[in-house]
């Protein structure tokens, strides 16, 4: 197996700790500290923008390493999927790397299952 890039590891390894319940606490009472401050700092402009640039750095660090960790997964979500079509011999092989087909295949593949779909519910019905 290839070793993951630093990037790979260190966002998988950031996205496992930010996802915690004691993050999201730690969160909330910097908030509750930052709110309970106010009334002390005078609600002045420095302590709004203080809260203000903190959360904005941390929702754009946030975002790249949420992003890599989604498409991680439904990378490798992808991969199992096309091995299991590949593997059932009945499946249509068609389906593989469906997400690679442009939008039209993809309307035509659409309708061709829509439609095997209502042959299904019918069938269903007459039993």
């Amino acid at each position: 197996m290839r070793r993951k890039s630093l990037f790979s590891r260190f966002a998988a390894r950031a996205a496992a700790i930010m996802g915690r319940a004691p993050v999201f606490g730690m969160a909330v009472a910097a908030v509750v500290v930052w709110a309970a401050s106010g009334p002390f700092l005078g609600f002045s402009e420095l302590w709004q923008l203080t809260i203000n640039t903190g959360t904005t750095i941390v929702t754009f660090l946030m975002v790249f390493l949420i992003q890599n960790s989604q498409n991680r997964d439904a990378e490798t979500v992808q991969i199992k999927l096309d091995e299991l079509l590949r593997a059932v011999e009945r499946a249509d092989n068609r389906l593989l790397d469906l997400e690679e087909m442009s939008e039209k295949e993809l309307a035509k593949l659409r309708r061709e299952y829509e439609a095997l779909a209502e042959k299904a519910r019918g069938e269903v019905g007459r039993s």
